[in-house]
């Protein structure tokens, strides 16, 4: 090969050398832009999730101020002694707002479903306040009503009778020795007087964490005034205001917190019946209410205008006169006239099924004669043999379910 052919080869070489090494060099560079421009949007946003953390931790230091605070309220405020507890009260106007039908229907069930709800109503709301009791809380829950008029308005407007109204006030008082219903009796305005005595005394009590109100209006005068006392002695923050259905919060004048408990309370927008009661006939009647009273309220293992309760120290099959299965858990073929089972306790879910479990233990009487049953499967009594194939008393002879094919399962 010739010098000059030489010379060109590597000339050539060198060209290409030089050109792969200036595209090189471009890549590199854009590259390199590339990355400058990823990192300084990666800053941008590192700064941004660095401005929302702060954010959120300062949120969070003050949040911890206030459970801290709530906390130190609950467990020692001051002036508490080291072994008392803080309390929660609910104190209810029934002249002005009242549990609904659903649950007055019901009657002594229907009142300790009301104290179940309520229960957990308040439950909910401290928690929702971050509010940490420890198992130490004091619940307290007061009606204040006046009897006469409140059986005048439901009863006379057919919302319920006065013996589902009776059962229901029984049913919410025994739910806790610490859920009273009081009859302030005859006398305008006595409850709402009650109530504002009631107010401005646990208000001052350092134990006092919260009190929720039903029925107190800031319009009345009774209460705006007392409200008002409250918020110049910077104890108006303890007080939560109990929403009922029907009732309009729109127009408060005091920054109170409310509670929705539209499920549970109706405003009362009944009027009185024309067959009011006078204080002589609330006085004649009394007097000829059958069974004893506790504070107003039925007793418990009285029967009172065709109502009884059970003795909670005996089992169903126990009671005087025992509950009639077939009364509660089909029909009834004698009447309460004739049948020598009483027809009159009211009974819980629990206790009828208690009593539908012990009936099957029972044999059918149509089977057990040899007929067929007209109830058929919705019969109360056992139509088999509760021990089957393996009855120890069928080898004897003396199982009581003698039907043909009651120990077939």
């Amino acid at each position: 090969m010739s010098t000059q052919s030489m010379s060109t080869v590597n000339q050539q070489m060198w060209d290409d050398a030089l050109k792969s090494i200036l595209n090189l060099s471009k890549a590199t560079i854009k590259h390199n832009m590339e990355l400058e421009a990823r990192v300084s949007e990666l800053e941008r946003e590192l700064l941004v999730w660095k401005c929302a953390h702060s954010v959120a931790l300062e949120a969070s230091e003050r949040d911890n101020v206030h459970i801290a605070s709530l906390n130190k309220q609950i467990s020692k405020p001051d002036g508490i002694r080291d072994n008392g507890a803080p309390l929660v009260l609910c104190v209810i106007n029934g002249q002005k707002t009242f549990f609904n039908q659903s649950l007055l229907t019901l009657g002594f069930i229907g009142g300790q479903n009301a104290a179940q709800y309520f229960t957990k109503a308040i439950s909910d709301y401290l928690t929702s306040e971050m509010v940490q009791i420890f198992g130490r809380l004091s619940f307290w829950v007061s009606i204040y009503f006046n009897k006469s008029e409140l059986v005048s308005m439901l009863v006379g407007q057919g919302i319920c009778s006065r013996e589902q109204l009776e059962g229901f006030l029984a049913g919410f008082s025994e739910s806790s020795p610490r859920f009273t219903a009081v009859d302030v009796g005859i006398g305008e305005g006595a409850a709402d007087r009650k109530i504002r005595e009631y107010i401005q005394t646990y208000t001052r009590l350092p134990e006092t964490l919260r009190i929720f109100l039903g029925g107190c209006y800031e319009t009345d005068a009774l209460y705006s005034g007392t409200f008002n006392h409250l918020q110049s002695e910077r104890l108006l923050g303890k007080l939560v205001i109990l929403h009922s259905l029907s009732e309009d919060l729109s127009d408060q004048a005091f920054a109170i917190p409310v509670l929705n408990v539209a499920k549970l309370l109706v405003q009362q927008p009944l009027q009185l019946s024309m067959q009011q009661l006078t204080p002589l006939s609330v006085t004649s009647s009394m007097e000829h209410t059958s069974g004893p009273s506790n504070g107003g309220l039925v007793s418990p293992q009285s029967p009172v205008n065709g109502i009884r309760y059970t003795d909670p120290r005996y089992p169903l099959h126990k009671q005087n006169p025992p509950p009639c299965n077939e009364h509660y858990l089909m029909a009834c073929s004698k009447g309460p006239g004739t049948c020598r089972y009483s027809h009159d306790y009211i009974l819980s879910t629990e206790q009828l099924s208690e009593l539908a479990e012990n009936a099957k233990k029972a044999p059918c009487n149509w089977l057990k004669s040899g007929l067929h049953c007209p109830y058929g499967e919705s019969c109360c009594w056992g139509h088999i043999c509760p021990h089957g194939t393996h009855c120890f008393h069928l080898r004897k002879g003396k199982c009581w379910f003698k039907g043909e094919g009651m120990h077939n399962a």
